[in-house]
């Protein structure tokens, strides 16, 4: 399975992609940014990040996309940028019939470190190790694209069937209803 993880922002959207399967060694396929200057029109921004996903979807043709659930921060300009970056990329998938998965950053933490609480640095030295890279990734954004690939992979699975399961019980009781 090939996942293409995405960190959202607005100045820098973080990309990793990642092949591999539970239970076996991953590798790290891709890594980068898409970066946009913080002067630029917010729609030609938000273009620009479209362009630059839609290519590394081009390049490395993903199985599924893997992007970090916007989460509540104090910061409100943060999060507006990052769901708006967020939105392109979900948009981005389904225009391209790939399957997207969301993970919450102590989902992500917890999947790559064992722990939910673990800081950026043990994040970024856990995906070194599980990666056998030489060095950590940079910037942060393009280390944490990379997490979210790992969470997917080593996650997605059991997520994606619990998904399923809830779907048919729901289709299953509009049925009894009708």
């Amino acid at each position: 399975m090939r996942v293409l993880g995405i960190d959202p922002g607005l100045t820098r959207c973080g990309i990793g992609i990642v092949e591999g399967a539970a239970g076996s060694p991953l590798k790290m396929v891709g890594v980068g940014i898409v970066m946009t200057p913080t002067e630029m029109a917010l729609e030609h921004r938000l273009l620009e990040l479209d362009k630059g996903l839609n290519e590394w979807i081009a390049i490395f043709n993903p199985d599924v996309i893997a992007v970090e659930r916007v989460f509540a921060q104090h910061n409100v300009r943060t999060v507006m940028g990052t769901g708006q970056a967020a939105g392109i990329a979900l948009l981005i998938a389904a225009k391209a019939g790939i399957p997207v998965m969301m993970h919450t950053p102590s989902e992500v933490k917890a999947a790559v470190s064992g722990s939910g609480r673990a800081n950026k640095a043990q994040v970024a030295q856990m995906v070194q190790k599980i990666l056998n890279l030489e060095t950590v990734p940079k910037p942060v954004d393009a280390t944490d694209a990379l997490a979210l690939a790992i969470c997917n992979i080593w996650r997605g699975g059991s997520t994606a069937r619990i998904t399923q399961a809830v779907e048919a019980e729901k289709s299953r009781l509009r049925k009894l209803r009708d």
